[in-house]
């Protein structure tokens, strides 16, 4: 299976326990990963070959979601440009809507090339070479005699004239045509080539010259196609018949001009070279098979071609010479190599070539749909300010804020970014939470920005959504938003998650956040201005901690702002609200509350809701585990709606012994009394357990948790995923274990802490 929901988002340990748990990966391997043992280390380089001094690492990521003759792959590519892997991941889902790719091959045939020069007669000796054919490929086969029990070897001869160009006389060339099976053959060919000289040169009456292989296989040719319905080529303000006719047009651009054409063979190669990297091959001679292959015509030329078919959908062939191995010293010799190879899972040479083949097709996609549309340059924008930013050395703390910042100065430079991580640690406050090898930092709330803060429930999920308590906190992430003056529409932009795109008028054709902004600005009487809404989102996607709710509030408060509106809070909370119920179908109204007000509370949902605001005796320490695994709370909250109406008592009785837990709690946590809150919380958990809205990368997380020495653990939001609550006592260490035994795992932690020396940012006030 190759195909793991927003794996991009994951950290690298989250990844490689993603793949291992999909079977693409052993524990040895795993093992090999997270030690860094898989690495090459210089000791092994120093024999692979002269003067080593040191050994040079290349980034290795997955290409996802390939769907290759009904076959799926996760695909490693080995490559240093921002934006391939994910092009690639991007461009094969969508090729999965029309049945993903279709790739053939031929058999893995090379040739070997005998030079032969002052021959007296080459008419005759090419009748000569013809008809000694088998006396010379027996002789090649018994040069390898285990390649022919495998079914290889030499299999055919063939003997080509080229006029002379002065010197030497009218020259007589034979190639050998030998199948090398999953070996790459290089110096298998030569060595045929050079043990049949004598033997050709004797029966040609000439001179043998070069004896080599040659780099243009065509022999072994790989034919990729794919076919993209035009409903799938929809997107970023452009409908599906523009994308298809502009990656139709690009392509005749670069069928019929050279200068286009090389660039337009360069983006192939970026997918096809990558694999040939992570799989120990010859990329340089790949590389120069595919661009001779390209200039046999009149002129150099596109290697891909795209049409439209009968029914109007975008069709992609890709036809190139691929010869790669599988088996062999130079693939064995690095451990990374052999590693990359289990994960892909190909059973022979010609299956890794038919993999290649549909990758240098997808990136071809990528590239020239990015090209037709939005522009290269800003499908490039948030990976290279990305790099940029690690070269200037930002702390991860900050690494996100100062990508942004970077982005928004329009100068992807890396004094930029120093001038930026210099001007924020010297204004960094205090720090209320600590995150451990998490991407998600404290926001900051000044200057032009407007926020609505995350937050974590600590008792009372589901059972609130049916007129019970439950208490919710905020935490020290927010989402921001500004609004500046747009040149048509309204334009949306966030950086973090490399979106820059028009609002679809179309319904029809928005996504959740597309609706809520429309109603927005529809009940604000805003839809003529033209504006361009940018949004820095710090509390991470679909992880139970509130981050629709706190985009629907930053949006809304953003514009109340930049058009002096005069919004309330509680007017802000009503429509953020109203977002909530497109984002999550049922919602009580929980989270859209706390975004706003950004204060411990008792909540419970109704015509007249309770807000009431507790005050905690002392600080409260918390650390938030954050699985990855994306949380839809909308799909749990049905799933307990269904229970529920099958067994309305038994789901009543539930939600009443959660509201019991939740009234308890709010004693103990006005008391401080941790040690009790900890037991209604794990008790709480039980019962969400019980009623299937919890999962098993929570329940790891818990229990590595309470391990640790943490007091008590429970999933936090709507389950099934997300993020999981872990309270600790009151001492650094015994917090530190808990982050780390999280993270030890292959989860994100954050330790955060509520309480009297809270202070969440933000525009709430006091409920």
């Amino acid at each position: 299976m190759a195909r793991i929901p927003e794996f991009y988002k994951l950290s690298v340990a989250e990844r490689v326990r993603a793949v291992q748990q999909q079977g693409l990966l052993s524990n040895q391997d795993c093992q090999a990963l997270t030690t860094g043992e898989h690495t090459l280390s210089v000791q092994s380089a120093d024999k692979m070959i002269e003067n080593v001094i040191g050994v040079m690492g290349l980034p290795v990521g997955l290409g996802m979601n390939f769907l290759i003759n009904d076959q799926e792959y996760a695909v490693p590519l080995v490559v240093e440009e921002p934006s391939i892997v994910a092009a690639l991941s991007s461009a094969a889902k969508l090729a999965r809507s029309g049945g993903g790719f279709r790739v053939h091959s031929s058999e893995p045939i090379l040739i070997g090339q005998i030079q032969v020069v002052h021959v007296p007669h080459p008419a005759r000796a090419k009748a000569a070479l013809i008809e000694r054919k088998r006396d010379i490929l027996n002789l090649a086969n018994s040069l390898h005699p285990n390649m022919v029990a495998r079914g290889g070897g030499a299999k055919d001869l063939e003997v080509i004239i080229h006029p002379s160009s002065g010197q030497g006389g009218d020259m007589v060339v034979v190639h050998l045509l030998v199948d090398t099976c999953d070996a790459m053959g290089a110096n298998l060919v030569n060595t045929m080539c050079e043990g049949v000289a004598s033997m050709v040169e004797s029966i040609s009456e000439g001179r043998v010259f070069l004896k080599i292989l040659s780099n243009l296989t065509d022999r072994s040719m790989v034919k990729a196609e794919v076919t993209i319905p035009v409903a799938a080529l929809a997107g970023k303000g452009f409908d599906g018949e523009e994308v298809r006719d502009g990656i139709i047009l690009a392509n005749e651009f670069a069928s019929i001009d050279p200068y286009r054409a090389a660039t337009h063979n360069k983006g192939i190669m970026n997918g096809i070279d990558a694999v040939a990297l992570a799989t120990g091959n010859d990329w340089r001679a790949i590389e120069a098979g595919a661009h001779a292959w390209a200039a046999r015509g009149s002129h150099y030329a596109s290697l891909t071609q795209w049409t439209k078919d009968s029914n109007g959908a975008l069709k992609g062939s890709l036809e190139i010479p691929l010869k790669v191995g599988i088996v062999g010293g130079p693939l064995e010799s690095n451990p990374t190599v052999g590693m990359n190879l289990r994960l892909l899972g190909v059973k022979s040479a010609r299956e890794l070539a038919e993999v290649m083949g549909a990758v240098g097709l997808a990136q071809n996609f990528s590239a020239i749909r990015a090209l037709t549309t939005e522009g290269i340059q800003q499908g490039h924008m948030t990976l290279h300010a990305r790099s940029v930013v690690s070269a200037a050395g930002a702390p991860p703390d900050i690494f996100e804020t100062v990508v942004e910042r970077l982005i928004a100065s329009d100068q992807i430079k890396i004094w930029k970014a120093r001038e930026i991580i210099q001007a924020l640690e010297k204004t960094a406050p205090q720090p209320a939470a600590r995150t451990n090898g998490s991407q998600y930092a404290e926001a900051d709330s000044g200057g032009d920005m407007s926020s609505g803060h995350g937050k974590i429930i600590l008792l009372g999920e589901h059972s609130v959504v049916y007129g019970r308590h439950a208490i919710a906190a905020p935490v020290p992430l927010a989402i921001q938003a500004r609004i500046a003056d747009g040149d048509k529409g309204v334009e949306l932009i966030i950086p973090r998650w490399s979106i820059k795109q028009r609002l679809h008028h179309s319904e029809a054709k928005q996504h959740s956040f597309e609706k809520s902004l429309s109603l927005v600005l529809g009940e604000l009487k805003l839809n003529q201005p033209s504006m361009r809404i940018e949004i820095f989102p710090n509390v991470p996607r679909a992880m139970g901690l509130g981050g629709s709710a706190a985009l629907a509030v930053a949006v809304i408060r953003a514009l109340d702002r930049r058009y002096q509106l005069g919004l309330s809070d509680e007017r802000v909370n009503e429509l953020a609200f109203e977002c909530e119920k497109i984002a999550h179908g049922t919602p009580s109204g929980i989270d859209n509350t706390l975004s706003v007000y950004g204060k411990p509370m008792l909540f419970r949902a109704g015509d007249q809701p309770l807000r009431e605001e507790i005050a905690i005796q002392g600080p409260i320490d918390l650390v938030i585990g954050i699985s990855g695994i994306e949380s839809l709370t909308a799909a749990t909250v049905a799933r307990v709606k269904k229970a529920r109406e099958q067994r309305p008592a038994l789901y009543e009785e539930i939600f009443d012994q959660i509201d019991s837990l939740v009234l308890q709690a709010v004693q103990a946590l006005q008391q401080r009394d941790i040690e009790t809150l900890g037991e209604l919380m794990n008790v709480c958990q039980g019962l969400l357990n019980a009623m299937q809205v919890s999962s098993w990368e929570l329940e790891e997380m818990i229990q590595i948790a309470r391990n640790c020495g943490a007091l008590g653990a429970k999933l936090t939001g709507g389950g099934g995923g997300g993020s999981m609550i872990a309270l600790c006592p009151s001492d650094p260490e015994a917090i530190a274990r808990v982050e780390h035994g999280l993270k030890q795992a292959g989860y994100q932690s954050m330790a955060v802490t509520i309480g009297s020396t809270d202070k969440p940012k933000g525009n709430g006030v006091s409920v």
